[in-house]
């Protein structure tokens, strides 16, 4: 009793089905964390850094905006956005924090439909952009939401030290 052609397609589909599901669950549940630890920062404290090292939660978040701009949305949504990394981190005029954070939420909806848009076959179709040495659509998208978890510890620890007493 061999498997026909209908059930591996059935099964194929219902596993992009649940993948897709996953993956645009994580990326919900990854933005709904950076907006959680968001909320209580006032304005200054979102674009100040506590530390004289490392960064300010606001360029944590164009960070993650500006990278699933890029490696998501230019190079498999095909939405034309041309990144600027350095500005992300050193921009002298930011946008205001909810601007910052409407973009941020811009770019997740984008990553989750461009999810929900891949078949089967799109998952493993060859990837290429600079900054990257992943090799195919899903290496891409897995690690974009690895590089969200990454910030999103930095933000706790920057959440943190903002709700500590003086």
């Amino acid at each position: 009793m061999g498997t026909s052609v209908r059930e591996v397609e059935e099964k194929v589909s219902g596993l992009n089905l649940s993948l897709a599901s996953a993956l645009g669950d994580r990326y919900a549940a990854n933005a709904a964390r950076v907006r959680e630890l968001a909320a209580p920062l006032s304005g200054r404290q979102f674009w100040q850094k506590p530390f004289v090292f490392g960064n300010s939660f606001g360029h944590l978040v164009l960070h993650l905006t500006g990278n699933l701009n890029y490696y998501i949305g230019a190079q498999i949504a095909m939405t034309g956005y041309v990144r600027d990394r350095a500005r992300e981190f050193n921009d002298p005029n930011p946008p205001s924090k909810d601007e910052a954070l409407r973009a941020f939420d811009d770019a997740v909806a984008m990553v989750q439909r461009t999810i929900h848009a891949q078949s089967a076959d799109d998952w493993s179709a060859p990837y290429s952009a600079a900054g990257t040495d992943a090799r195919t659509r899903l290496e891409m998208v897995l690690r974009c939401a690895a590089h969200m978890q990454h910030h999103i510890g930095q933000m706790i620890y920057l959440a943190y030290e903002w709700s500590r007493p003086s």
